[in-house]
């Protein structure tokens, strides 16, 4: 099918199923009368279309709303003026929710068009010849996917929200109206948000429901597509889950040892409850003779571990797993099999998910482990010289005696330094409890030296860890631009410290490295970041190959471009030979878990892109991608050029300030999403160095600038025309995934942002020539891409993305409308109680925009 067709075909299909149908079931929304304001949805069709003109005339937020008010509901007070803003909010929210829900009950319609990159491409590509089937069983033995969901959520609807959508998908995908009608109104009095912060547990918990009712399935789907179409014996475990609540601190400095014992505890116990609920449905099958012991077994081995309190909890899988292929004996020698694929699905899901579900990851900062190697050095006869502190770092690594010792730490100790020794002992019990992968890995961010690392393994020797008995991956986080550089040198000294490379055998051989995309992003924009890493992953790989380390890269992308997210597989799929790509780790957090794994069908399907892009680039490497000197030097060009226009914006004297005052950054620690703080360091000054990347990039997507996500691109774009190095960019687009999925990535970012709805910042005195700065760069950026891609408009490749993200735009926009209000209503009000009810009106506006943007945060 010619490419133009296809993507006709596609948009034909969205406007029918999608946008014809929110079109159908948003009007029989409006006219449900909630809130006991029963105008409220008569009224906020008039009030989307009163922001639209008002945004394409340039009005300012404040002109907008109050000539609305004027218009339709003359006579009212300033006080009801805001509960009716209230109220639009509660209705936007839950318009999000719908059109969230009618995408994805007709995702198999709108997915399936184009199979290219899925699963079941891959399976057709394997049923051509039994050598292609062979290839890609030889390529699967060796490849490895890990999820990991992550601590950083800026969007999660509570429970009671998850299941009304899930049930809202169901009935869409059917056009039940009854039962949409029903659940629309039960949409509508569900609350949306919590009244008080969540804890880590709570965020842990959010996370759990995705666990229990969408990976528990999806993945045991995928493995079993994978085992009935390819030879994977040998490798059990394509597939590997990986959970940061609960065990994230640098993330979350409200994580203590409690919290990640009460979170591996959790999962242990969810998991047991997933099997039970699968257990059952065994026993009404298995009623034949000789399976009663086993049968009783199992039962009593389920229930207690899912409902009750088991005493001295201990890893059960091998014995769930002895017990279950007993049974499976004994089907096949003596009941003609019957039943049997009930109990290998069972068989299938304990190999998976063992007694842990996910692996619970700890990730701590670096210079708080130092602070924990310090003390604790003070306070235990370790070995190492009194002098350690002021040695270089070959001379410390030198010196570092890896000696074992049994050092509890006393309650007195500073709270960080209690809860890091404490945790390493934790993982002790933890890996007893839910076996060793329950959690076995430790990060260290703002990984600088090989010191970071050997300075932690001591500290696991000195709480009562044993050298042969080390069941840990130590994992260095590199994030800035600066780190980056440096990563493949720190990488050698511990490849080649006797130590290191001892305990790296006991492990495999297996190195795991994680490099964050956020924090470079913000160190160094949106070029420079991902040129950054991708060199740093080539010069990783290189680094591993010399030294026959087997590599995996663990890469922390956000859900936004400027977070590393976008179209995540295409990055994949475009890895040359120069970069390890055998095994595939991922964050997936913010709403990313929700629009991409917000449903069995839709996890199915983006995993198994995920797949596809491991194994197809492996077995097919575009060598386009295996980029030349020239290439090469072109993109680092580039990326210098941005790098300086984004450095400078940084070192503006305005740059804090205008986010500051135009944006919700001040308010974001205030959001009841989550427990996440908006910056380190939170006692100080805010400063762009402590500000966390999550609150960064969601403070430009709120303004609706994405400056992160484009800022540059344009300015180095025109170097390259201007030095006469056009054709040679252009060249580079057509022919390198690389380069071409970053910059689509970066017109999705564009896409999402709307200078419009700042156009009144133009003529204030203090920041309008800044605005003016950004919105310049803004329409260079839209100009150069344009002219690159051969486009009329951004996104013209990818019709259904981009009507979806208009369409999403356009619900949200009164959002953003009152938003900017209230942040200029807080400027100019004194009143104790309006400031109090304009920041309450901003911090609800930010949910309703981060939720449709689904990638936004």
């Amino acid at each position: 099918m010619p490419a133009t067709l296809r993507l006709s075909q596609k948009e034909s299909i969205f406007n029918h199923e999608v946008v014809k149908r929110f079109e159908l079931y948003n009007s029989l929304f409006q006219t449900l009368p909630f809130y006991q304001v029963k105008d409220t949805g008569i009224l906020l069709p008039f009030f989307s279309s009163h922001c639209d003109k008002g945004t394409v005339s340039q009005l300012s937020p404040t002109e907008i709303i109050e000539s609305f008010f004027k218009k339709y509901v003359p006579g009212i007070d300033q006080r009801e003026q805001i509960n009716r803003l209230f109220r639009f909010i509660q209705y936007i929210e839950r318009q999000v929710v719908l059109f969230d829900a009618i995408e994805d009950s007709s995702f198999s319609k709108i997915g399936r068009v184009d199979d290219t990159g899925t699963l079941q491409s891959m399976v057709q590509q394997a049923s051509q010849s039994e050598q292609a089937r062979a290839n890609i069983s030889k390529q699967l033995k060796d490849f490895s996917l890990r999820l990991v969901l992550t601590a950083h959520p800026t969007q999660f609807y509570p429970g009671t929200v998850l299941g009304i959508m899930t049930d809202l998908i169901e009935a869409l995908k059917t056009n039940d109206i009854p039962s949409i009608d029903v659940l629309l109104q039960q949409l509508g009095k569900t609350p949306f948000f919590n009244k008080t912060s969540p804890t880590p547990v709570d965020e842990a918990a959010s996370l759990v429901w995705f666990l229990e009712n969408i990976f528990y399935h999806a993945l045991s789907g995928i493995q079993s597509k994978l085992e009935d179409e390819f030879d994977i014996e040998g490798n059990q475990q394509v597939l590997e889950l990986g959970f940061w609540p609960g065990g994230d601190r640098d993330g979350n400095p409200n994580v203590t040892t409690e919290t990640t014992l009460s979170v591996s505890s959790m999962l242990r116990q969810v998991i047991y409850r997933c099997y039970y609920r699968d257990f059952r449905n065994l026993k009404r099958r298995i009623t034949f003779r000789g399976f009663a012991d086993n049968i009783s077994q199992l039962e009593k081995l389920l229930y207690t571990n899912a409902f009750g309190t088991p005493n001295n909890p201990k890893d059960l899988q091998p014995e769930l797993l002895k017990l279950l292929k007993s049974m499976r004996q004994t089907l096949v020698t003596e009941h003609d099999s019957l039943f049997l694929n009930i109990v290998d699905n069972l068989i299938q899901k304990v190999q998976l998910f063992g007694s842990y579900f996910a692996t619970l990851d700890i990730r701590q900062d670096s210079r708080v482990l130092r602070d924990v190697f310090k003390y604790t050095t003070e306070k235990v006869y370790t070995g190492v010289p009194k002098n350690y502190a002021d040695m270089g770092e070959e001379a410390k690594i030198k010196s570092l005696p890896f000696n074992q010792a049994d050092f509890k730490c006393p309650a007195n100790a500073e709270p960080l330094i209690r809860d890091t020794l404490d945790t390493i002992r934790l993982m002790k019990q933890i890996q007893h409890t839910n076996g060793e992968k329950g959690c076995q890995r430790f990060i260290i961010s703002n990984c600088q030296e090989a010191s970071d690392i050997l300075q932690l393994i001591a500290l696991f020797l000195w709480s009562g860890w044993e050298k042969d008995k080390l069941s840990v991956d130590f994992m260095p986080l590199f994030e800035t631009v600066n780190d980056l550089k440096q990563a493949s040198e720190v990488m050698e000294k511990l490849y080649t410290h006797p130590f290191y490379k001892s305990h790296l055998k006991k492990r495999g051989n297996r190195q795991t490295i994680m490099l964050g995309f956020s924090d470079s992003t913000k160190d160094g924009g949106y070029l420079m970041a991902n040129w950054s890493i991708y060199k740093a992953k080539v010069e990783l790989t290189a680094m591993a190959r010399k030294h026959n380390i087997d590599l995996a890269f663990f890469d922390g992308r956000g859900g936004p471009p400027a977070r590393g997210g976008g179209k995540t597989h295409r990055f994949y799929a475009s890895m040359g030979k120069e970069i390890a790509n055998d095994h595939i780790q991922l964050t997936i957090q913010g709403q990313t878990v929700s629009s991409q794994y917000g449903s069995v069908e839709t996890a199915r399907f983006n995993t198994g892109q995920l797949i596809n892009a491991g194994i197809i680039s492996a077995l097919h490497p575009n060598h386009n991608d295996l980029l030349d000197n020239r290439h090469k030097a072109l993109i680092a060009e580039m990326a210098e050029e941005s790098h300086g226009l984004f450095l400078a914006l940084r070192e503006h004297p305005l740059f804090m300030e205008y986010l500051e005052n135009y944006s919700p950054l001040k308010l974001l620690s205030h959001i009841n999403i989550s427990s996440r703080p908006t910056k380190r360091n939170a006692d100080a000054k805010l400063k762009l160095e402590d500000l966390r990347a999550i609150s960064f990039v969601t403070s430009w997507s709120q303004l609706k600038q994405n400056i992160p996500g484009f800022y540059g691109v344009g300015t180095a774009l025109k170097k390259m025309k201007d030095n006469g190095s056009w054709d040679e960019v252009k060249e580079l687009y057509q022919n390198s995934g690389f380069f071409k999925t970053m910059l689509d990535n970066c017109m999705m970012s564009m896409s999402k942002s709307d200078f419009r709805v700042t156009a009144y910042m133009e003529k204030d005195k203090k920041f309008g020539p800044f605005w003016k700065g950004l919105k310049a760069e803004y329409e260079l950026t839209l100009k150069m891409l344009l002219e690159l891609t051969e486009t009329k408009v951004l996104m013209e490749e990818f019709p259904v993305d981009r009507r979806s993200i208009a369409i999403r735009e356009k619900i949200v926009l009164p959002l953003v409308i009152i938003q900017h209000y209230a942040l200029q209503c807080l400027k100019h009000t004194k009143d104790e109680e309006l400031t109090g009810i304009y920041n309450k009106l901003v911090i609800r506006t930010v949910y309703g925009i981060v939720n449709a943007g689904r990638n936004l945060a």
